[in-house]
């Protein structure tokens, strides 16, 4: 089954939780121009964050950024992603 979103819809998703590639994330902002998603995890998975001067100061959620394709000039590609708050 294919899942889209239209570009208009795609900023909905910020605050909503996803499953990608097994790991449980927030998304917590969409780049719309770049066509991506910038999710946080939410589970148990952290990093460590340096301060100013570089050092290790305090465990911090990872990030990363998710490339979302467009389909077509209206629609982006959510294959591979999985909505868990509907």
């Amino acid at each position: 089954m294919e899942q889209t979103v239209a570009i208009k819809d795609l900023s909905q998703l910020i605050g909503r939780h996803i499953r990608y590639e097994g790991i449980a994330y927030q998304v917590i902002e969409v780049l719309e121009h770049d066509h991506k998603l910038v999710l946080q995890d939410v589970g148990h998975h952290t990093t460590i964050q340096a301060d100013q001067h570089g050092e290790a100061r305090r465990r911090v959620p990872q990030t990363r950024t998710l490339h979302v394709p467009l389909l077509d000039n209206s629609h982006f590609d959510l294959a591979g992603i999985d909505l868990l708050d509907r």
